[in-house]
């Protein structure tokens, strides 16, 4: 499946089928992140059961410490 994150278009693996999966597939899971899929910003509660299909477009802010 073809879709574009944080501007970059790329090829996912097609056990990659919903958000949680891409953040997982990321090792973003565990961090604070932000998903906005197609110009829509998802509730944590979302990531497990939103799908992904083909030509979607993808923002993902995850936050870093540091001093």
């Amino acid at each position: 499946m073809q879709i574009t994150i944080n501007g970059d278009e790329m090829e996912i693996a097609k056990d990659v089928l919903t958000v949680q999966d891409l953040l997982v597939s990321f090792q973003l899971h565990n961090k604070g992140a932000i998903v906005e899929l197609n110009q829509e910003i998802l509730h944590k509660k979302e990531y497990e059961t939103r799908r992904l299909t083909n030509k979607d477009r993808i923002e993902i802010v995850h936050f870093v410490g540091g001093g």
